[in-house]
């Protein structure tokens, strides 16, 4: 994401913490700050447009110390995703909510709720819809999804065409998420993330940003982990949960983060995927797989002994 964009996002969520906040609070701040700025149109409202032409979003918040996690998906109407999210886990026994009833529920706490359509999103659609909707997320079906649009029906038993140049560009480009670490001077931990998911995805699909361990995860007996990329990919390994239990076994951050990546790439050698990764102590790491046109990674630190945020980069495996 823009670095400037970054800075503001963890700044805020480091005066969150510096203030006497929890991590919890920390995290639900610098995502909500990146649910404002729209991170890069790729989190928060206005951005990636799904075949509808909508906006929704996911987010997702967890307690390192108590296990808690509240998560939302597919959210309409209902701009602060981690403040819902968060509300969940506050409010509710349950653990995620989805779809309409999220922000039915949303708006029952008190949440405003408002378009999330702007005139960037209703460009972005109009611009898909004029090159016959392509890139999409469709296969298998007639009419042939890399010539025009549906509406679509099923064709069984056929072969799996080989992806489309225009398909990698929806892999490495269409979707992004602020994924966010916490940690106290206590090593108490918490993480969450939040994203308006992949451009042009078909109504209803959810990403990895909201599922626990694919998303986020956080153990403040050992630390944390957050990931970004192609969250349809990403959610099938979980790994954020790897990457905490890597370190859980002694591995240092950096190579928590590294076998989790490494994890995937033995059953999916080429995808768009990064993981962050800080333990209880404050020592962190991140890595990220190699793809046209995605070679590093960028990512924010913050800490005591720093003036402003620090930027940190890693080469992808």
């Amino acid at each position: 994401m823009n670095g400037i964009l970054l800075y503001g996002v963890v700044l805020g969520a480091w005066k969150a913490l510096s203030a006497g906040g929890s991590p919890l609070d920390a995290v639900e701040r610098g995502c909500a700050q990146c649910e404002v700025d729209q991170c890069d149109g790729t989190v928060g409202y206005g951005g990636s447009p799904d075949e509808s032409g909508e906006t929704t979003l996911d987010a997702m918040i967890m307690d390192g110390n108590t296990m808690a996690v509240g998560a939302v998906a597919n959210l309409r109407r209902i701009k602060n995703a981690i403040g819902v999210a968060r509300a969940v886990m506050d409010h509710t026994k349950h653990t995620f909510l989805v779809g309409e009833s999220a922000s039915l529920f949303a708006e029952s706490m008190g949440f405003v709720c408002e378009d999330l359509t702007t005139n960037r999103s209703l460009s972005i659609y109009s611009k898909w819809l004029d090159l016959r909707c392509q890139p999409n997320f469709r296969k298998n079906v007639t009419p042939d999804p890399t010539k025009s649009c549906g509406p679509y029906k099923p064709v069984r038993g056929l072969p799996e065409e080989k992806t489309s140049s225009l398909q990698k560009e929806v892999d490495l480009h269409s979707h992004d998420t602020i994924g966010m670490i916490a940690v106290d001077r206590n090593g108490n931990v918490a993480t969450g993330t939040s994203t308006n998911g992949a451009s042009h995805k078909i109504p209803g699909r959810v990403g990895d940003s909201p599922v626990i361990g694919a998303g986020s995860y956080a153990d403040s007996l050992v630390g944390g982990a957050a990931a970004t990329g192609d969250g349809d990919t990403m959610m099938r390994f979980l790994p954020s949960y790897q990457a905490v239990e890597n370190m859980r076994l002694g591995a240092d951050p950096t190579t928590a983060c590294q076998k989790a990546i490494d994890r995937i790439q033995k059953r999916i050698p080429v995808f768009f995927g990064a993981i962050i990764c800080a333990n209880r102590t404050g020592s962190y790491g991140a890595a990220c797989s190699k793809a046209p046109g995605f070679t590093q990674f960028h990512y924010s630190v913050f800490k005591p002994d720093l003036s402003q945020p620090l930027e940190e980069i890693v080469d992808c495996l």
